[in-house]
């Protein structure tokens, strides 16, 4: 019995960009998911909202000085971010290297701020509902920015260290895609925290 010929893949490149990758859908449903959590988040808020006559109970609005900075700072980061999914794409590891170092330091700053703006709010996490929301939401956006900043320090080392195949340049693009969710999903998270208050 002979045996059935082999197919020759050794020219094929190791790695796929963009759908093509296992990495895309992989990071695409870990969006929905994240996504689907921030939007029941947001409608507990909304709803919590129509059981009390004046919101929020008890507390003026929060201040909008340390989420305005955030909001700056993270918009920012996605230029770095951007720039780093270029140079993945055309598989340029200094510029990888440089771009990625670049964007964790926005990543920092950002975590840095969020200190503050979680000692700015106008209550704690168990003084009432509103408090609980508040605290959850900004609580929940801090984890995935955290989590990306812990995932991308991990990448950006493996760049300098490597070795660097061609598939962690996927990983690199893929991390930017995740980033641009963080810095959309966190646009309408400010709104409800820091402008919902004064305008409902």
């Amino acid at each position: 019995m002979n045996a059935p010929p082999t197919l020759d893949v050794s020219a094929l490149a190791p790695g796929a960009f963009g759908h093509r990758s296992v990495v895309w859908w992989g990071t695409a449903g870990i969006i929905v998911i994240e996504l689907t959590a921030f939007a029941m988040t947001i409608a507990a808020y909304f709803y919590l909202r129509t059981r009390v006559p004046y919101w929020p109970p008890n507390v003026p609005p929060p201040d909008h000085l340390w989420g305005a900075v955030n909001t700056i700072v993270l918009l920012a980061s996605a230029i770095p971010n951007e720039l780093a999914r270029r140079a993945a794409d055309r598989v340029d590891l200094a510029k990888v290297r440089l771009w990625m170092v670049i964007a964790l330091a926005f990543a920092l700053v950002f975590n840095i701020v969020r200190i503050f703006e979680f000692d700015d709010l106008n209550v704690r996490w168990d003084t009432n509902a509103y408090g609980s929301i508040v605290w959850l939401l900004l609580g929940l956006h801090t984890t995935h920015i955290v989590t990306d900043f812990f995932d991308s320090i991990v990448l950006a080392t493996l760049m300098f260290v490597g070795p660097v195949e061609e598939k962690r340049f996927v990983d690199v693009s893929e991390n930017a895609g995740y980033w641009y969710f963080v810095v959309l999903s966190w646009l309408p998270i400010y709104g409800v925290i820091y402008w919902a208050p004064r305008l409902i």
